[in-house]
Order: C-alpha cells, then structure tokens, then sequence
C-alpha cells in the first residue's frame, strides 16, 4: 500500500485528527512524523516548562502509537531538510498535516508546502486545533473582529460539529527506518525543577480525556462563579492539552454539549463555551495583527512611561517574594506546578504591569518560560488585556487591588495559605495585608517580607500618573 507522511506538531492525538483520518480515507498507509526545529519558532522558541511537557507528551503518543504496530518517527533539524529526507527513505506519495497560526510558523509551513508540490508531491493542510480557522469569522465589512462579543456572536452562528475521525487501527511498518528517541531531543530542563509537575499532570492523551472526564463530572457544574475562585479546582485545567493538540477543542465541544444539565447549569454550559471563544478570538488577533506579540496593539502605548526594570524588584515578582500575598501564591503556584490559575493571572499581571509598571513582554516572557500550557496567541493576548494595552482589553487605568481581589475570591485565604505556608499562623483578616500590622507578621511569620516591594496605593497613583500623561 502507498505510504504517505503525517507531520504532526500541536496535534499529538491519534483520535480526531484530521490529517491523519484523511491519509487513511485517501488509501495511504501513514508515516508518523515529529520534527524538533525549536528555531523555527524564534523569537518565541519554546519555554522550559513547555519542552518538558512535550517530552512527556511525546513519550506517551509514541507509546499509543506502538500499541497499534506503528512507530513514532522522531527528527530534529530544519523541518523542510528532514521532511523531505524521511520523504524519499519511505517512498511517501503525499504530505498531510494541520496549520499553526504563529508567525514564524505560517511561513515556514508555506515554504514547506511549496517545496513539496516542486517535488510533485500532493499537500492536504487541515484545522485541527480551532473551531473555526482565524481567518473566517470577519465583520459585514470584511475586517477583522477587535472586540469579543460580536466576534463570538458571529462565530457561535457558524459553528458546525463534525462527526469525530476515528483513530487508525494500523499504520505503516517504518521499523527499518532510521528514529531518534525522545530523550535524543533533550526536551527536559537540565535543573529537574519541573519534577513536582507531574503530580498535578498526566500529559497526553489519555490524560486529556481523563481530565475532560473530571471536569465534566464535577466543576462545570457551578463552573460561572466558581471559576473565580483559587483555592478549588472550578476550572477545567486542560489549557495545556488543547495547546499541545492532546485533544481538539471539537471533542470538548461535543462531550460538554452532550451533557445533561439544569437550565441553570447549561448557563454554566454557555459560560465555558465562551471561554473556548477567548481563546478562538486570540489566535484571530494573532492571525490578522502578527505584531501583537512583541507589541502593543492599541498604538497609544507605542511611547507609555513604562518603569526601568530593577531586575532584584522583577525576581522577587517572579519567585513570588513581592509581599503581597495572592501575588507571592500565584507565582509559587506557577513555578511549583507549571500553572497558574486564571484570576490570579489577572492580578499579578495587573500588579506587575501598573503597582511595578513593567512593560507586559517581561511578564509575558516569564509565563512563556514556566508555563505548561505557553500558548503565544493566548500568552499576548492575555497580557495584553490585563496590561490594557490591546484589543478589548480591561482599561489600563483598570488596575486590579490585590487585597480587595484576595478577599472577594479566597475569603478564607486557603489558597494562599497553600502556596504561602509561612502564613499559615496568621489570622485570615491580616493574611490579605500582613504589613498592616508587621510585628504581628514578623512574630508568626519570621520567614515572610512583612513589607511589601511597593505600596499599592502610591504605585497606583504612579501608574494613573504615567496613563494620564501618555
């Protein structure tokens, strides 16, 4: 039987795979490839915590690969050199694989494409990992979407559920062929920081939907009001499995819609369909506006007053030694479990961009960096909202008062309390301001900085100074 490549990249699943479903329904045997090539993604090559979950992920698709007599072929190098390469040792008559929507990698796969139908070979490119590609919701007059609502109005009116493509039950005898392993992409950080990770994670498929199992059973349920808050698991946790293509947000979709709820449940139904759409609406902006990666969308922040970076002040913010306690438990949180939960997000970016003044790239490099679930599209987009630097974003003179934050979504500063065990003996009240009252705060907790790394109420004043003056 005729041989033809799949290259995967974000789309690490056998089941609902476009790409792969269609080489099969077109009478070719598949060829599995991954191909390593870190560089093709600068300047957004991938962070620490992203390479480990992809060394896992990879490891567990290579294992659901060999359980149906197939082999995981693994390269490393330049995408198009190795493609080609793997093309003419496996004879493959065609090349299938899903579209990315970063920059860098559009190019590269249109180049990709080219060199492959110079050589005569045919190109099928799919969407695997949207619900709709970026660039089909548009306005009546043609251009693109700057704000949510309309956007997901128009989009929820085009939706259309597919049947789900099955996984295959054979694939293409490729033992001959040379492989590298998993461990030949050195895809682990050399410092085993991320060891504590995978307490939290299993990556991979199965772990996907395992995890979508979880959340279908409990949190989406009351999932509107108790996704605000960080001390229970409310959310769905699958943001890194829906980047790494583990599973397609069409899979969610049906499982979530076939659920059967209350009418006030299903509000619940609508409310986290809407955060599908946040994420279909960043990789839309990324898509039409490439530069909002590195820069501001809203131009009026071209020349803001953004603060001199005191790289002691930005290491305390990242190691979560700041003083302020929700911000000091969301980055423990983050850097212990490669994840952060999506409020706290807001606050320490709000913190970082308006109490610090910092521009949003040095928090959007830090996530990129120690997040799992590092998503360029949903990275910039999300900084960017919180920084109110971009399109629909919470105003800039918005800045998010972590105390007031800390009281409204963890009253009994559970949350805290984990991530910041030092504060474990302090009564709840003073757990939200411990500087209120230092002697108390240097008397049961020693070990804490009783005196935050800027006074939230002058910072504040700063910051609506420097928007004022823009």
């Amino acid at each position: 039987m005729a041989k033809a490549l799949v290259w995967l990249r974000r789309d690490l699943r056998l089941k609902d795979n476009p790409a792969l479903a269609q080489a099969i329904a077109d009478g070719f045997q598949p060829v599995i490839v991954y191909i390593h090539s870190p560089l093709e993604e600068s300047p957004w090559s991938p962070g620490a915590a992203s390479s480990a979950w992809l060394h896992h992920s990879l490891t567990a698709l290579s294992q659901d690969i060999v359980k149906i007599g197939g082999r995981l072929l693994l390269a490393a190098g330049g995408s198009i050199a190795e493609l080609e390469r793997i093309q003419t040792l496996s004879g493959s008559q065609a090349l299938y694989f899903s579209n990315l929507y970063e920059p860098s990698l559009q190019a590269r796969d249109a180049l990709v494409q080219q060199s492959f139908e110079r050589r005569g070979v045919s190109v099928q490119r799919f969407n695997s990992a949207l619900l709709f590609e970026p660039w089909q919701i548009r306005t009546g007059a043609g251009t693109p979407y700057k704000v949510f609502t309309p956007f997901w109005r128009n989009a929820l009116g085009q939706l259309q559920l597919r049947a789900e493509y099955r996984a295959p039950s054979q694939l293409a005898d490729t033992a001959g062929m040379p492989s590298l392993t998993v461990d030949d992409l050195n895809l682990l950080p050399v410092k085993d920081w991320h060891a504590g990770f995978w307490q939290h994670w299993q990556p991979g498929e199965e772990g996907a939907h395992e995890m979508l199992e979880i959340f279908c059973d409990g949190a989406i349920k009351g999932y509107r009001e108790q996704r605000n808050l960080p001390d229970r698991t409310g959310t769905s946790k699958l943001s890194p499995h829906l980047h790494f293509g583990e599973i397609s947000p069409q899979q969610i979709w049906r499982q979530v819609e076939r659920l059967r709820v209350s009418e006030s449940e299903r509000d619940d139904v609508r409310h986290f369909g809407s955060e599908l759409g946040w994420r279909e609406f960043s990789y839309h902006l990324l898509h039409h506006f490439p530069h909002s990666s590195n820069h501001s969308l809203n131009p009026r922040f071209e020349g803001f007053d953004w603060a001199k970076i005191d790289p002691a002040a930005l290491a305390r913010w990242q190691r979560g030694q700041t003083g302020v306690p929700i911000i000091d438990a969301g980055m423990r949180e983050l850097w212990q479990t490669g994840w952060m939960h999506n409020r706290v997000r807001m606050i320490v970016a709000s913190f970082l961009c308006k109490n610090l003044r910092y521009h949003w790239l040095e928090g959007a490099h830090w996530f990129w960096d120690t997040l799992v679930d590092a998503d360029l599209a949903n990275n910039s987009q999300g900084w960017q909202w919180t920084a109110g630097t971009g399109c629909d974003a919470a105003p800039y003179f918005r800045i998010f008062n972590p105390v007031t934050q800390s009281e409204r979504f963890d009253p009994k500063a559970s949350y805290i309390k984990r991530w910041v065990p030092e504060l474990a003996d302090m009564p709840v009240p003073l757990v939200f301001s411990p500087w209120l009252k230092p002697s108390v705060c240097q008397a049961l907790a020693p070990d804490y900085p009783c005196i935050p790394l800027v006074d939230l109420a002058e910072s504040r004043s700063r910051a609506l100074t420097a928007y004022s003056g823009r």
